[in-house]
This record gives C-alpha cells, structure tokens and sequence, in this order.
C-alpha cells in the first residue's frame, strides 16, 4: 500500500523540489519542475526533471525510469502537468497512459495555454492533490511564474560594495573590490539568466564585455543542450555607446535600447564605415523622466522569450528599478574594506524620508570567499 502519511508526502515533494533546482538556468522560456513517481507500494520507482527547452518533461522522465512500476503509483509534481501539446506531448496523458492513479501538484499552471492537467486526470479517475509546498515550489520557480503572471521578466539586481556601501572609490575606479570567488559565483549567476542588463555609465566607464565565462555556466544535465549566451542590453537614452565597445562585439547577442528620439549610428546594427554589427539589435523606447520606459523595455525583452534579468547596471539605473518596483531579488557582495568615500551602490530610488524607505528581507546570507554574499527580496508595500 502507499504510504498514507503527509509527512512522506512533504518528503516527496522535496525532493521534486530538489529535483526542479537541477534545471535552472536551461529550461528557458520554459519552467523548472520535478518529479518523483512512487509503485503501488509507495517506493519510488522513477525520478526527473526538465533539463532544457525542447526536452522531455519531469512527468516523462520520472516515468520512464519506473516503467511498469508506475502503475498503481502516485506522482509528485512541483507543477501542475501540462494539458497541451507544443514541443512534447501532454504529461497528463503520460501520466494516464501509464497508470498513476494519484497525483500530487504543488503549483497549480498559471500559464492558459498550458493549464488544465489537473481536471483532465480528475475526469478519468485520478485523484488529484493541490499546494503541498506550494511556497517552496514557488521559489525555485519563480523566474518563470513572475514572467508568466506578470509578463515581464524576473529582475535580479547584483551589486558589490565595500562594508560601507561604496560600489566605487572617489577616483572612479572599481576593480577589483570583491574577491575572485565572489567574481566567479557572479558568472554562475550570470550564466543562468536570459538577459544582462546595463546602463551606458557602466559601459563607458568599465567597457564590460557582460558575458558568462563558459567555465564558470551550469544548471541542469550537461551535454544535454547548448545554453544560448545570455542576450546582452544596454540601456543607453542618447546612443552614446562607443563603437569599440566590448558589448558589441560578436561573443553575444547585443539590444541596444534608445529613446526614440536619439540620434545613433547603431540604428539597426550600422554605423560610418563599418558593415552591419553582426548579432547587434536597437529598441526605441519612451524617454522618460530620468531615463527610459523601464516597463517598455521588460515588456520587449518578454516578447522576446526573456524570462530573467541579472541587472547590472550602476547605481543611476539600479535607482531608477528600484523606484518603479522592478527588481524582484537582490544580491549583494558585500567586501570586508571601507573606502569611505566614493560612488555608492544605488542610486536614488524614490525614498526621500524613511516612510518610503524600500525594506528587503533576508533569504540567504553566505561567505564567498572572503566575502559575504547577501540575498534580499522586496517587503511588498502595504497599500
């Protein structure tokens, strides 16, 4: 018989939670999730997880390693089982084509083109559990859920700083204030993401080549699939990016978002005496009051299957996300150094007195090195 307790369920369903984890960073534009299949005896017959777009679900992975064993069983899933057929198949069908007669969700579909799976099994007989940890499903998924219910993508804003908050010293310069290791971990977050985005002070004053160092990638099965090079965005209002700039060269695709009302020879990838910037693309945006439409911009970059954002960008354009509610996760590397004085790691944000302050909660405090890296997530203002 299987196993009747919910301490076995939570059990479970951390483990599919774990098993989701493994699929970050190369599941875009699709969703990490995790399954465990149980016999009818309540062993677990089979596992998986979504390693890469295009790729069989967790459902049919899970499924594949129990086989026959599956019948009778039950399956635990981070996410409601799709009940459409795009790349592959439906896995509610899977999942009744092979015999499951319950199955545990954690995370109802948001998404309508795909939602559904959990009426289609109860109407042939399955019985169908919804939010068994639902809050930690929706952590390690929640890139995809803020895209998917918010159309727009998942902002991660990373900054490094001194104890007292200088990203930079009075002469301007900044590297390095972190330590390798904390430089490293940067590229794994990097590498994970769907776009990087910069503002033009950073670009003229550091020339990043905002790029992933391909040792330092990783997230789900190796040698599964390539992972495209995150798309690189420059938030640049008057098209003063240099020509010579490393962003532009050909080691990732570059957007160049402008006002639209800014002269620049980038327009549509040409410039005086050069052929067309390969990989090199321009938006128009509305200028705004101190920059860009920021909302225009995720908007395009959703349009274009963008789901997370790893924001770089120096404190003029980390103050303007911050003011219109836009980042979604910090991460802050934070050195054991004082400067005292220098450029500081935001910029204004829109709190002038401390009612407006923007409050964060801690998630994950951890040393890198000799470092601290420092995860927060915005306190929901109260209306």
């Amino acid at each position: 018989m299987r196993e009747p307790t919910s301490l076995a369920d939570a059990a479970h369903m951390a483990r599919a939670v774990e098993l989701a984890a493994l699929g970050r960073g190369t599941t875009s534009p699709n969703p990490v999730v995790g399954c465990v299949v149980l016999d009818a005896s309540g062993e677990v017959a089979g596992e998986g997880f979504h390693a890469f777009a295009g790729g069989p679900h967790a459902e049919v992975v899970a499924l594949a390693a129990a086989g026959e064993r599956a019948r009778g069983g039950t399956a635990y899933v981070t996410l409601e089982p799709c009940a459409h057929t795009g790349r592959t198949g439906p896995c509610a069908e899977a999942l009744l084509v092979a015999g499951v007669t319950r199955v545990v969700v954690a995370v109802a579909d948001p998404n309508p083109q795909a939602s559904g799976g959990a009426q289609r099994l109860r109407a042939r007989g399955v019985e169908v559990e919804v939010g068994l940890l639902a809050d930690e499903a929706e952590r390690v998924n929640e890139e995809w859920l803020t895209f998917v219910r918010l159309g727009r993508p998942f902002v991660t804003w990373k900054f490094a700083a001194t104890l007292d908050g200088r990203s930079a010293a009075a002469d301007g310069t900044s590297q390095w204030i972190t330590s390798p290791e904390a430089r490293a971990d940067v590229h794994r977050l990097r590498a994970q993401a769907d776009a990087i985005v910069a503002g033009i002070g950073t670009v003229l004053a550091d020339d990043p080549h905002l790029t992933a160092r391909p040792a330092e990638s990783g997230g789900g099965l190796a040698g599964h699939a390539v992972r495209r090079p995150p798309l690189r965005v420059v938030v640049d209002s008057d098209g003063r990016t240099p020509l010579t700039a490393r962003v532009l060269d050909a080691a990732a695709p570059t957007l160049l978002a402008l006002a639209d009302d800014a002269d620049s020879p980038l327009e549509d990838g040409r410039a005086e005496g050069l052929p067309a910037l390969a990989g090199v693309e321009v938006v128009r945006l509305a200028r705004m009051q101190g920059g860009l439409d920021l909302h225009g911009l995720l908007k395009h970059l959703a349009s274009r299957h963008v789901v997370s954002v790893f924001l770089e960008g120096g404190p003029t354009l980390a103050g303007a996300f911050v003011r219109e509610g836009l980042v979604d996760r910090v991460v802050g590397y934070l050195a054991p150094a004082f400067l005292g004085e220098g450029g500081a790691a935001l910029g204004p944000a829109g709190a002038s007195t401390i009612a407006d302050t923007h409050r964060l909660e801690f998630q994950e405090i951890s040393p890198i090195g000799p470092d601290l890296r420092v995860t927060a997530r915005p306190v929901p203002k109260e209306k």
